[in-house]
């Protein structure tokens, strides 16, 4: 049986697409919701920051789980103000009389 080229393509894309990690799948859902699954699909397959931020947003919000002690502080934290040493002291003026 020959191997046609289409054959081919799909094998050689295929084994391009595991050397990068990545996985071919299908899911059943609305018709209604196929932008957004495809949309989230693709900025899930980047594997940057905003990812990781969305991955742990949605797996947190089907787990079902209230979010954990502390986010505030934390994102404080990562503030690129820490240490900046600024002056937030206010001036004590009472400001001006005004004649109503």
């Amino acid at each position: 049986m020959a191997d046609t080229a289409q054959k081919r393509a799909l094998r050689n894309y295929r084994t391009r697409l595991v050397k990068r990690g990545m996985a071919r799948f299908e899911v059943l859902g609305l018709d209604a919701d196929r932008d957004l699954i495809r949309s989230l699909a693709r900025r899930l397959a980047e594997n940057d920051p905003d990812a990781v931020r969305i991955r742990a947003a949605v797996s947190q919000t089907i787990a079902g789980e209230p979010p954990g002690k502390g986010g505030i502080l934390a994102a404080l934290r990562r503030s690129p103000l820490v240490g900046a040493d600024l002056n937030l002291a206010r001036s004590r003026d009472t400001g001006r009389k005004v004649d109503l």
